[in-house]
């Protein structure tokens, strides 16, 4: 998998394509907290459940359908009309991008079973063919050792970094739309 800072620093890059203003706290959030959540399918390892199972890590909650339910979950719960007066669907699609972007960034590393990115249709794992990011180890012990390190410095490469330009990007087209001539009679 690829490490927690890393799926937060996506789920805020992503909101700034989609922001409004104003923007409440929880929108950046639930966009954060969005993009981490699909590992809490960890706990199943406490339960019992095998890794390769539909339930399993990197199953089911790692899934395009998970990220959909769950987008419109938290647009329905956390985003009532008085909090979020814009339109909906655009909340919903960020939301529902980064929580899926978890399964993909989890399909570019380098270890694990793959992602059942067709759950809960099927358990079936898949990597992406291009696997740059190194596997991030799992506990906050682990994480801090220079293997731990090592895993920090290929995210940053190959996310952060991209991450950073796709920011970029987008506060330079908001800008540019702000500039726009009023148009009417």
């Amino acid at each position: 998998m690829a490490s927690v800072f890393t799926h937060l620093v996506v789920g805020l890059a992503l909101g700034t394509a989609f922001r409004r203003d104003p923007t409440p706290r929880r929108f950046w959030f639930a966009g954060a907290l969005g993009s981490a959540c699909p590992d809490l399918d960890a706990v199943g390892y406490w339960a019992g459940v095998p890794y390769g199972h539909l339930l399993g890590h990197r199953g089911l909650t790692h899934s395009p359908a998970f990220a959909a339910a769950l987008a419109a979950t938290i647009v329905a719960c956390a985003f009532p009309r008085r909090v979020w007066p814009h339109p909906r669907a655009p909340l919903w699609l960020y939301l529902f991008l980064a929580i899926a972007s978890h399964g993909v960034l989890d399909a570019t590393t380098n270890g694990g079973l793959g992602v059942a990115f067709l759950a809960p249709f099927s358990a079936e794992r898949w990597f992406l063919p291009w696997r740059p990011i190194w596997v991030s180890p799992i506990g906050v012990r682990a994480f801090f050792t220079p293997y731990g390190l090592d895993v920090l410095v290929t995210e940053i490469l190959w996310v952060w970094l991209p991450a950073l330009g796709f920011v970029a990007g987008a506060a330079v087209l908001r800008r540019r739309r702000g500039r726009r001539p009023a148009t009417g009679s």
